[in-house]
């Protein structure tokens, strides 16, 4: 992880501005340093940002409490940018405002915009309170305030709370998601993971052989170490149907003396092994 305290951090992200990303992305520059945020189009286009230089580092969304993984992020990691490590988590709460542009006549709704997770979210709500308006999706719920402002009376977005700030809208709600205990977590992409906190998370990858068992002795390997796992995902190994290569979450540091050795275990039982990062964790929202 780039540590020049001099220059500022270029921190790459899925954009545009106002969006629980960018939130994200100003949480991430080590302490006392300045950062220089950068919004990318796409997922991928902010992690490629990363992998060619053009970037220090880039935040991605990698799952949700909710919804589950991110399979864009998983996928870029797994098949694209295996040169990137994971260097940091955050995680972020959730909360979903209504918003309208100032002054505006909302004695009548007739159109809701946001992004289709977000309508998603509130879903309920909406149909609780705003039975009759439609629901129209955006590319960012950013947009969909910047939409909102654009079309005055009748329009509300549903956005986070800094994109009502950048477009000059209003909050009418605040905390308007279906579960309160809606949170996603965001992964920081470098060139390198992180050093050992002694509160570490790391990330893992591996395939193993199309055979009764291969999966299990492979995690016999953590189980026997006394690590925890607290995560594994499954994707596809675009080989073949049926083929797959596994993500794997534990607790500790691929330094510490019991994940080293269950690595060391568990490489003469697979295919295929990387460490994908090791990292601090993030507190919980």
């Amino acid at each position: 992880m780039p540590n020049n305290a001099e220059q500022p951090i270029t921190i790459a992200y899925l954009g545009p501005p106002g969006t629980f990303t960018e939130q994200a992305a100003s949480l991430c520059a080590p302490a006392g340093r300045p950062a220089e945020l950068t919004p990318y189009p796409s997922i991928t286009a902010s992690a490629e940002a990363a992998a060619s230089g053009r970037a220090d580092l880039a935040v991605v969304p990698f799952e949700n409490s909710l919804a589950g993984a991110v399979g864009e992020t998983h996928d870029l990691i797994i098949h694209q940018l295996d040169a990137l490590a994971i260097c940091d988590e955050i995680v972020i709460p959730i909360e979903h405002c209504l918003i309208a542009a100032p002054d505006v006549d909302t004695s009548r709704v007739d159109a809701i915009y946001s992004h289709p997770q977000a309508l998603g979210q509130c879903q309920r709500y909406l149909q609780r309170r705003f039975p009759g308006a439609r629901t129209e999706a955006t590319l960012s719920t950013s947009q969909a305030v910047a939409r909102a402002v654009e079309l005055g009376d009748f329009t509300l977005a549903i956005a986070p709370r800094r994109a009502a700030a950048l477009h000059g809208a209003v909050i009418l709600e605040a905390g308007i998601e279906d579960d309160h205990r809606n949170a996603t977590r965001f992964v920081v992409l470098a060139n390198s993971d992180h050093e050992p906190t002694g509160d570490d998370r790391s990330t893992i990858l591996f395939s193993t052989a199309n055979r009764p068992g291969a999966l299990l002795e492979a995690l016999q390997c953590f189980a026997q170490a006394d690590i925890n796992l607290t995560r594994i995902e499954s994707r596809p190994a675009r080989e073949r149907l049926g083929t797959y290569l596994f993500l794997i979450d534990c607790d500790g540091h691929r330094t510490d003396p019991a994940l080293a050795g269950a690595l060391e275990q568990i490489a003469v039982v697979v295919d295929r092994l990387r460490i994908v990062g090791s990292y601090p964790k993030a507190p919980q929202a």
